[in-house]
C-alpha cells in the first residue's frame, strides 16, 4: 500500500498511468525514431497546452495556502516561459512549423480534452484539485523521462525534449510539487480525497490519449 497520497492517487490510475510513462512513443523518443511528422504533430499539439498549463500554475500560485508555495509555484511559471518556451521556437523552425500552426492548429480531440479539464479545474478546483492536475502532468513526464538511456539522440529535437524533462531543476520541481499535494492532501476529507482521485485519472488518460494520438507504432 502506498504510505503517500501521491503514491495512493498513482496506484488507483493503473493500467493508465504505466501505459503513459512506459509508452511506445517515449522508446522511439529514446532511440531518435519517432517520425518526423509524428514529432511535429506532437509538440505543435502539446504547444497549445502551454497557455492552459500558465494558467493553472497561476491558479495555484492564487489558491497556496502559504507564502513558501507561491515561491516555488511562481519559480516553476519562470521555467516554462523561458527555457521551455525557447525549445519549442527552436524545434519548431527546425521541423517547418509555420506560424498558423504554431498559433493556431486544428486540435486533435485529445487536445482538446485534456485543455478542458485544465481549464475547468483551474476555473474551479480548489488547490488540492489544481496541484493534482499539475503532478499527473510534470510527474509522469519526469518518470517516462528517467526511464532514458545515457546516450542521448542526436537530434535536438528528441534529445532536449528528454532533457527538459530530466534535470536536476526539474526533478526537484516534481518533488516538491508531489510533497506539497501530500502535505495538502492529508488534511482532505474523504469527499475531497475521491475528487481528487477522479481529477488524477482524468488527467492521466489524457496524458495516455495524447500519446495514443500521436503514435501510429
Amino acid at each position: 500500500m502506498a504510505d503517500t497520497f501521491t503514491g495512493w492517487l498513482r496506484e488507483r490510475s493503473e493500467p493508465d498511468w504505466t501505459a503513459v510513462i512506459t509508452h511506445p512513443f517515449t522508446r522511439a523518443l529514446f532511440d531518435g525514431l519517432v517520425p518526423t511528422e509524428s514529432m511535429r504533430s506532437y509538440l505543435v499539439q502539446d504547444y497549445q497546452f502551454v497557455d492552459d498549463f500558465l494558467a493553472l500554475l497561476g491558479s495555484a500560485l492564487a489558491k497556496a495556502d502559504r507564502y513558501a508555495s507561491r515561491l516555488a509555484i511562481a519559480g516553476s511559471i519562470a521555467v516554462v516561459t523561458s527555457e521551455e518556451n525557447t525549445y519549442f521556437q527552436r524545434a519548431f523552425d527546425a521541423l517547418g512549423v509555420g506560424e498558423a500552426d504554431r498559433i493556431s492548429p486544428r486540435l486533435h480531440d485529445a487536445t482538446v480534452t485534456f485543455r478542458e479539464l485544465m481549464n475547468d479545474t483551474n476555473a474551479r478546483g480548489s488547490y488540492a484539485e489544481v496541484l493534482t492536475v499539475l503532478v499527473v502532468a510534470e510527474w509522469s513526464y519526469l518518470e517516462w523521462a528517467v526511464r532514458a538511456p545515457a546516450t542521448l539522440p542526436e537530434n535536438f529535437v528528441h534529445a532536449e525534449w528528454i532533457t527538459l524533462h530530466n534535470n536536476p531543476e526539474f526533478r526537484r520541481w516534481v518533488d516538491w510539487l508531489c510533497g506539497e499535494l501530500d502535505r495538502v492532501g492529508a488534511d482532505l476529507d474523504e469527499r475531497d480525497r475521491a475528487r481528487c482521485l477522479r481529477l488524477f485519472q482524468e488527467a492521466t488518460r489524457c496524458e495516455r490519449d495524447f500519446f495514443d494520438a500521436h503514435w501510429s507504432g
